[in-house]
């Protein structure tokens, strides 16, 4: 279990988080892959993520648990995660469950035993909570059907945005072929779900993808992404950098800069959350955004004449243009109008602003807050203006099952 707790932990879940501590402390169960992970709505929750085998038959050049790698293979039965899980929620340590696997031999009987597991939870566990199954290339079309009745979620990664770029990745898999019509078939299920009588609460779908080792640009990586959200087919996206391992058949290629990771969940949340369309952002002469500058800020500075906005009178959709200004400060700021005057720069601090990063596009009765745009360096912001550091990294990098 601890093997396998530990190769599911480096599988991101829910949104782009910040890894926190657990807070299992020197529990007998800690070691049971329980991490925390940020909710959507704020606050956090504990997950257990494992894996039901590491032992794989793919040739993933980026997993260390590849067909050639050197690791020690481990596998347990549906009962006994069903079991291990059913412990650790009892004990109020783990309020649900990341379930994913390794592909040893045919795909369809290790999704069969993930499945398996999941109706354990549900039939005879008699557990209602959130659980998340990570899908496995070659699941056929009843096993996603099934998994959408037993899972809240459902995940397929898509790992590049192509044929051509997934096939520098693995032999294995087929983006056209397999990995992309599932996850918009899971999307669809998911969709139709929602809402019905007596059916378990959906989170929807979401997909992952290697970033850097296949020479993908992050104009190809949003544009699948952006397609798929539109269409509302997938909730959102995972975005991993790439980090060689000794052993891998891509060990020599260079990490992808953590910078880059945060880019592109920044530009992830400008479209699916800020309004932003595609052909917006602020891609480079290469197709990648810039690492330098978030992208909000960049588009902003790309567009002057829209600016600076009277905080007092802009609508909704253009304070969310703002940089350091986020959905619920941006209502706020709408909301309270009636009821509060705002005096100056601690009153929109208090508010939610960013000042630094707002002052300079923004006027309060006609004043303009800030003379001239914060200095440029590498900003890691959050897409609502918040300070955060670069993403938590772990040693074991994107896999075939993450």
């Amino acid at each position: 279990m601890e093997l396998l707790a530990d190769s599911a932990l480096a599988d991101r879940e829910g949104v782009p988080q910040l890894r926190r501590p657990s807070p299992v402390g020197k529990h007998p169960l800690a070691s049971v892959g329980i991490a925390a992970v940020r909710l959507p709505g704020g606050g956090c929750t504990n997950l257990m993520r494992v894996m039901q085998t590491n032992a794989c038959s793919l040739s993933c050049g980026y997993c260390p648990t590849f067909c050639g790698g050197n690791v020690p293979r481990v596998s347990i039965s549906p009962d006994e995660t069903a079991r291990t899980f059913m412990e650790v929620h009892r004990k109020g340590l783990a309020s649900g469950l990341f379930l994913t696997s390794g592909v040893p031999g045919r795909p369809t009987r290790a999704t069969d035993r993930m499945l398996a597991t999941l109706d354990l939870l549900r039939r005879r566990e008699g557990f209602g909570g959130y659980v998340h199954i990570k899908l496995l290339p070659g699941a056929e079309p009843a096993q996603v059907e099934e998994a959408a009745r037993l899972a809240n979620r459902i995940s397929v990664n898509l790992e590049a945005p192509s044929d051509e770029h997934v096939q520098r990745l693995t032999r294995d898999k087929s983006f056209s072929g397999d990995l992309l019509p599932k996850l918009e078939y899971a999307g669809r299920l998911l969709a139709a779900r929602r809402g019905l009588p007596g059916a378990l609460p959906v989170s929807g779908a979401t997909t992952q993808f290697v970033v850097g080792a296949a020479g993908e640009r992050d104009r190809e990586i949003l544009g699948v992404v952006d397609r798929l959200e539109r269409r509302r087919l997938l909730h959102h996206a995972h975005f991993s950098a790439f980090q060689p391992v000794a052993g891998t058949p891509l060990e020599n290629l260079p990490a992808t800069p953590a910078a880059r990771e945060l880019r592109l969940y920044q530009a992830e949340h400008l479209l699916r959350q800020y309004g932003f369309a595609l052909h917006e952002l602020a891609f480079g002469h290469d197709g990648n955004l810039d690492l330098e500058r978030d992208p909000k800020t960049a588009w902003a500075r790309a567009n002057p004449a829209l600016f600076p906005l009277e905080v007092t009178r802009a609508a909704y959709e253009a304070l969310l243009r703002v940089p350091g200004v986020g959905p619920a400060t941006a209502r706020a700021l709408v909301e309270s109008r009636r009821t509060t005057t705002l005096r100056g720069r601690e009153d929109l601090r208090a508010a939610g602003v960013d000042v630094v990063r707002a002052g300079y596009y923004l006027t309060l009765r006609g004043r303009r807050l800030a003379p001239a745009p914060p200095a440029e360096q590498l900003r890691l912001f959050a897409p609502g203006g918040h300070l955060t550091q670069a993403p938590y990294r772990t040693p074991v990098p994107p896999c075939a099952y993450r």
